[in-house]
């Protein structure tokens, strides 16, 4: 990891205590170089990268565990939604300190993440912010060549589906922040914990990447919302989409929270920070494509259609009428 501060003596002896043991692949030299050599094996390498910032994408406070998990598990998900399979990582940390309780729960539940998904530290850098924090990782995975799922390739008669639940993440904010669920659900502490866990750690895919790579015709995950990202994949394959919203897959506690007139489909639906594959397949794929899902352990829902047309793509409620949603997905800007 890269030294750019006036102190490179402390920022090694951080890198050595907290992140080297994490560097385990051989490509990554004991995090002792100023790059890493990452083998493709004949392969294509898929890179993507996100950023997690303090305030935006995770909450002051938040377990420094969980906000390492998100970082790394939202790359994670961009690798599953390609059919890629991981490879490695990068870390840029952007800390206004170096509390050592912090960086060890950080660094704790980082490398267990390291484990679980193979996923090994390859290098980065440190450095120090008067601003929030930031912690971003750029993740590297493999496929076979010319392989890789894009958003475009969608056609009319594919069908629409999706992993997991969708909203539980919006709704955990929102609990975290005070808003409506919180007293929606003041007297249910197992919803609460589950709402909350969902958006602080999101459960990536990735035992589903090269199902995705078998069956999809286009993938990308769910981080901005459902409706804003499927019209995104609609948009890249010159297509649009008609959603059945009944058989959008909800959890239990969201759907108390709906019962309870807290939130709406609208939130659910453009809420963001799902992490979930949204994935269109051909007809003749999908009993196969349930099947695989089935045997990784994954719920996977078929919600709707690939549509031929450019328009946006329309949500129709249990009565077949078009639910206007006002708002499609989260934006930064």
């Amino acid at each position: 990891m890269a030294d750019d501060r006036p102190n490179p003596s402390g920022e090694d002896a951080l890198i050595a205590r907290y992140f080297r043991p994490l560097a385990t692949d051989p490509g990554a030299f004991g995090l002792l170089d100023d790059a890493a050599a990452v083998d493709a094996r004949g392969e294509d390498i898929v890179v993507t990268t996100d950023a997690v910032v303090e305030g935006v994408h995770y909450l002051e406070g938040d377990p420094p565990d969980t906000i390492a998990r998100k970082a790394l598990r939202v790359n994670l998900s961009d690798l599953a939604a390609k059919g890629a399979t991981p490879a490695g990582f990068v870390l840029t940390l952007a800390l206004s300190g170096a509390e050592t309780s912090w960086l060890t729960e950080f660094a704790r539940g980082l490398g267990e993440d390291v484990k679980l998904f193979g996923c090994p530290l390859l290098g980065g850098d440190t450095v120090s912010t008067p601003g929030p924090a930031m912690v971003s990782i750029t993740a590297f995975g493999r496929a076979p060549k010319g392989t890789m799922v894009h958003r475009s390739g969608a056609a009319p008669g594919d069908r629409i589906m999706v992993t997991g639940a969708i909203g539980d993440a919006t709704l955990g904010l929102d609990i975290l922040k005070g808003g409506a669920t919180a007293a929606a659900m003041a007297g249910d502490p197992a919803a609460r914990d589950h709402l909350i866990s969902r958006y602080r750690v999101p459960q990536p895919r990735n035992a589903l990447a090269l199902p995705v790579r078998d069956h999809a015709s286009a993938a990308m995950d769910v981080s901005d919302g459902l409706a804003g990202d499927l019209a995104k994949l609609c948009a890249a394959s010159g297509v649009s989409a008609v959603i059945d919203a009944p058989r959008i897959p909800i959890s239990d506690a969201a759907r108390a929270v709906l019962a309870r007139g807290a939130a709406g489909i609208e939130r659910l639906v453009s809420g963001g920070d799902d992490y979930e594959l949204l994935c269109a397949v051909p007809e003749a794929r999908v009993e196969s494509f349930a099947e695989a899902a089935r045997l990784a352990g994954v719920a996977l829902t078929a919600i709707g259609r690939v549509i031929a047309g450019t328009g946006a793509p329309r949500f129709l409620g249990a009565d077949g009428a078009e639910i206007a949603l006002k708002r499609l997905s989260y934006s930064h800007f």
